[in-house]
């Protein structure tokens, strides 16, 4: 009876600690349980389901934080999926490091795995943690060793699932060209939008905002974004809309860059050859994030997510435990309701 009260006190703390079940576990000597809860999608939308605990090769992450991002919300609408969902999140590993987890599944072979483009990988097994392979939208999950992404002790264990979509921002602005002293605009106030207005932020003069709900204008402020006023060297179509890419090529000036960093649901885009020739526009579609010279892109969102404390506490608007996982859909689908980022805490 000692036992199972123990037991019950320290699963609560879990909710504070993120790390008390594992430590109940390694100094007992028990075994955790053979199933865990996770989020999958199934005929009925996206439900929380029974399934065996992970075993095998890599690291095991006993998570913490889960995001949800719009992809997540989309494709829960397209039926079964026998994987379990998740690509943002983090946890501590067996050995109590607090990490973050980088969800490209890679081949490691190809020739663009080798040059650190390995978002791009053309091996057949190329895919998302998350996706094609269980995520971490459950009690723990196991990941290969190269996933794992150290955090600095400022980051806070439940804010750091915003480490992977702070990376995707920081891809895209580096592949527009982080030319400092430019003035760059971001249409779109969801949290790659944000995400991208705090990525700017350290070599772009300026960094504007145009976003549909006050909640996100006032969330853009409070990061340091002003209001959209004439041209931009960059504009950033966070939005992934036709009516968003369509001001991003009204916005931007001659010669300018427009970053398409939404993901667009439409197979056809509104930008007009036309203005195209006539700006001599660059068009930049990021995917993901990679490897450069200077490291692993994630692991710069980890370090830059460290030097912003403000940016979880105006992106994280909804937090929720595993069993209220349809709940925590629900809302991330409903910009009404005033969510931007959506946390699941396992």
């Amino acid at each position: 009876m000692g036992l199972k009260k123990s037991l019950l006190k320290v699963q609560s703390q879990a909710h504070v600690t993120g790390v008390s079940v594992y430590y109940f576990y390694a100094t007992t000597g028990l075994s955790p349980p053979v199933l865990m809860r996770a989020v999958r999608r199934t005929g009925a939308g996206v439900e929380i389901v029974d399934v065996e605990r992970p075993s095998g090769q890599g690291v095991r992450v006993r998570v913490v934080s889960s995001g949800i991002c719009g992809t997540d919300v989309a494709n829960s609408k397209l039926g079964p999926l026998p994987v379990t969902l998740g690509h943002e999140f983090a946890g501590y590993t067996d050995d109590g490091r607090l990490v973050a987890v980088e969800p490209i599944v890679t081949c490691d072979r190809c020739k663009e795995c080798l040059e650190g483009s390995y978002h791009l990988c053309q091996g057949t097994a190329h895919g998302w943690i998350g996706g094609t392979v269980d995520g971490g939208m459950a009690e723990e999950v196991i990941v290969p060793e190269r996933a794992v992404v150290e955090l600095p002790t400022a980051v806070d264990p439940f804010d750091a699932s915003l480490v992977e979509p702070l990376a995707g921002a920081l891809h895209g602005l580096r592949l527009a060209g982080s030319v400092p002293g430019s003035r760059l605009a971001v249409i779109g106030g969801g949290s790659m939008g944000l995400c991208a207005v705090v990525a700017a932020q350290g070599w772009a003069s300026e960094v504007s905002l145009s976003a549909r709900y006050p909640h996100q204008t006032s969330a853009g402020q409070s990061l340091g974004a002003s209001a959209v006023t004439g041209t931009y060297d960059v504009v950033v179509d966070a939005a992934g809309t036709e009516e968003a890419l369509r001001s991003a090529s009204e916005l931007v000036m001659p010669g300018g860059t427009i970053c398409a960093l939404g993901k667009y649901q439409t197979p056809h885009l509104p930008i007009s050859p036309s203005v195209m020739m006539h700006k001599e526009l660059k068009v930049v579609s990021p995917v993901a994030y990679c490897r450069s010279a200077q490291g692993r892109e994630i692991d710069d969102a980890a370090a830059l997510l460290g030097r912003r404390p403000d940016l979880p506490r105006t992106l994280i608007t909804h937090r929720f435990t595993l069993a209220q996982g349809a709940k925590a859909f629900a809302v991330a689908g409903d910009k009404a309701s005033g969510s931007i980022k959506v946390v699941i805490h396992p």
